[in-house]
């Protein structure tokens, strides 16, 4: 696998050593032609790499409205408890962003293709700006990248014609694939993660676990929108298993869930990640080193002023990998 993240380095010069000579006897006129010059001790250098930790995070009222308008002034972020200085902020954001689009084709849901793909058309003319990129999968029985990172609408529309069904649902192995992919990307300053899922939330494959699907997502810093197809027979008859494990995941990753009962609430569905997303605020901090850390760092942003914790909800990921991506 590539590297993804661009690693920031930092070039620290250290004072040589003092080296002390004895005295050196008189030079006679004889010995001056073979005396050599005395070498220069050399001047080691540490090279420090520094890994910037971005961090979207949506702001809501009592009623739910996004809030805008607010400064780096207003936050604070701490990692596993302790207080972290803020290096970047970007509000109402519109720095770029990395999505996997992918969509669930077995015959439980895929079932009226033209409501589904002239809905993901008009998400992707909507949301994708010159700045972003998407990737589009499928997952029925395996799971297909049918179109891989772009800006290019019509090789994406095209890629929706190529959509194919299956039986099963390899849901976590799409989560687990599509983290991968997103790993893969740039990890530019502000630059965004995202993975939208379209699916009734079983995974009937069953070869990779939740467990390893959601630190792959984690491992990428991917936050997981899930949109919801929910069945038509009763509630007694569902498998809530996967749906359950996918607003887990979208909680603790940043995210969202949607739940559609009819497949025409599709559009607004995607409308509501593409409003999430345009207000979003992105907070940036270099992580505190700690040697060869491969721990799981939980992560807390919220309001300085303790008034405005009262009013205000944030949703943020809950954490990061040390070693990840």
């Amino acid at each position: 696998m590539r590297a993804a993240g661009v690693v920031l380095g930092a070039a620290l010069l250290m004072q040589a050593p003092i080296v002390r000579r004895p005295p050196m006897k008189p030079v006679q006129p004889d010995e001056e032609s073979q005396q050599q010059p005395v070498e220069q001790a050399k001047v080691p250098t540490i090279r420090v790499e520094t890994r910037l930790v971005n961090i979207a995070v949506n702001v809501v009222d009592k009623t739910g409205a996004p809030v805008g308008g607010l400064q780096q002034s207003d936050f604070e972020i701490l990692e596993d408890g302790k207080p972290q200085k803020i290096a970047y902020f970007e509000k109402e954001s519109s720095t770029p962003l990395s999505i996997v689009l992918a969509i669930d084709a077995s015959e439980s849901v895929l079932r009226n293709e033209s409501l589904e793909k002239n809905a993901a058309k008009r998400f992707v003319n909507t949301l994708l700006r010159e700045q972003d990129e998407l990737d589009l999968m499928d997952f029925s029985d395996t799971v297909r990248e049918i179109v891989p990172f772009t800006n290019q609408k019509k090789k994406i529309e095209a890629g929706l014609n190529q959509i194919q069904r299956g039986a099963e649902t390899a849901l976590f192995d799409a989560v687990y694939l599509a983290s991968d992919r997103l790993s893969q990307t740039r990890n530019d300053a502000g630059r965004r993660r995202v993975l939208v899922l379209i699916t009734d939330g079983s995974d009937t494959a069953k070869r990779s676990r939740y467990g390893q699907a959601m630190e792959q997502a984690q491992r990428a810093g991917a936050m997981i929108y899930s949109i919801i197809i929910v069945p038509v027979w009763a509630d007694a008859g569902r498998d809530t298993g996967g749906e359950h494990a996918l607003v887990q995941m979208s909680n603790d990753t940043g995210g969202k869930y949607f739940y559609v009962e009819d497949k025409k609430d599709l559009e607004p569905a995607f409308a509501r990640v593409s409003d999430d997303l345009r207000t979003q605020y992105v907070i940036g901090y270099y992580a505190p080193q700690r040697g060869r850390d491969t721990s799981f760092r939980a992560v807390k942003v919220r309001m300085k002023d303790p008034a405005l914790r009262e009013q205000y909800e944030l949703r943020h990921r809950s954490g990061y990998y040390a070693d990840g991506k």
